[in-house]
């Protein structure tokens, strides 16, 4: 049955005075635009880390790595002394730690969790980060950490998840939460959320992939969910504003062997702290390692 939570969720809104510049950017040119909106588009918020996700942090074994592939720098976070270890994924600028009532609970059944903040998150370095960094990441700490039972990825980090299992990373099973499916569409959404013309969306997808030599629908969630073999958990919320409950339904359908849980009133990231949710998840979790 779905989760339902009487609160609504608030929508994220960008500041009047981004917007304003927007606007008159692209009066002067859409070049211009399109160099600003760019570089909004792969500049995260560093948030501090919130009082509720202290003593995860305080618990952890917190270690910086190296990215070879995008030369890069993350932090870590290594948390519990099981051998059976769980990856967490967290999304556009969230933190390793993001994760904790997860985390917490997967403890309790004898897990170990491995996260870390994305470059140019949390406390890692930089300022500007892409889907591939995430991806990268993922990659490279299976090979300093793994092997991993199960990854869990929320919003980008969903989407994340499911191109680095298609690009190779060896998990029983994977969970994506409140995650985007089609890359065009989180370009679309972030344009009109700038309010300028649609017209600039594809003037930004054709700059990433022009300066990445990449094509940006390669890594639409859905794609590479149509690829996997493993059991896939797809949770999202009816009421989420900054992903559409259609993109979990769309990845879900194209899953081999999928799981839908949809929910109401948790918004995109309330979800991650509530209890049937978390449940869901290690249940999910436990059909497949709980043999081994």
């Amino acid at each position: 049955m779905p989760k339902t939570k009487t609160s609504s969720p608030k929508k994220l809104r960008i500041p009047k005075a981004i917007l304003l510049t927007a606007k008159i950017f692209a009066f002067i040119s859409t070049k211009l635009v399109t160099h600003f909106a760019a570089k909004l588009f792969v500049t995260p918020i560093k948030h501090k880390t919130p009082k509720r996700e202290h003593e995860m942090d305080s618990k952890c074994h917190k270690k910086i790595i190296k990215i070879p592939t995008i030369d890069k720098e993350i932090m870590t976070y290594y948390y519990g002394n099981s051998d059976k270890k769980i990856l967490l994924v967290h999304g556009w600028s969230g933190r390793g730690t993001q994760l904790f009532k997860v985390a917490d609970e997967l403890l309790k059944h004898n897990y170990a969790t491995v996260s870390f903040d994305a470059p140019a998150h949390g406390k890692s370095p930089g300022q500007t980060s892409i889907m591939t960094d995430f991806i990268e990441s993922i990659l490279e700490i299976d090979q300093q950490f793994g092997p991993f039972e199960a990854i869990i990825g929320h919003s980008l980090g969903g989407m994340s998840t499911l191109n680095a299992i298609k690009k190779g990373l060896k998990v029983k099973n994977a969970t994506v939460i409140g995650s985007g499916d089609v890359v065009q569409d989180i370009i679309n959404d972030f344009i009109l959320k700038l309010k300028l013309n649609s017209k600039i969306s594809d003037n930004l997808r054709a700059y990433f992939e022009k300066k990445h030599n990449i094509i940006m629908d390669d890594f639409s969630a859905y794609k590479a969910a149509s690829e996997i073999t493993i059991p896939i958990l797809v949770i999202h919320d009816h009421n989420d504003t900054e992903v559409p409950v259609t993109a979990g339904i769309n990845i879900h359908k194209h899953c081999q062997e999928g799981t839908l849980f949809l929910t109401h009133n948790l918004g995109h990231r309330k979800i991650l702290g509530d209890k049937e949710v978390i449940d869901t998840v290690v249940s999910f979790i436990k059909k497949d390692t709980q043999t081994n």
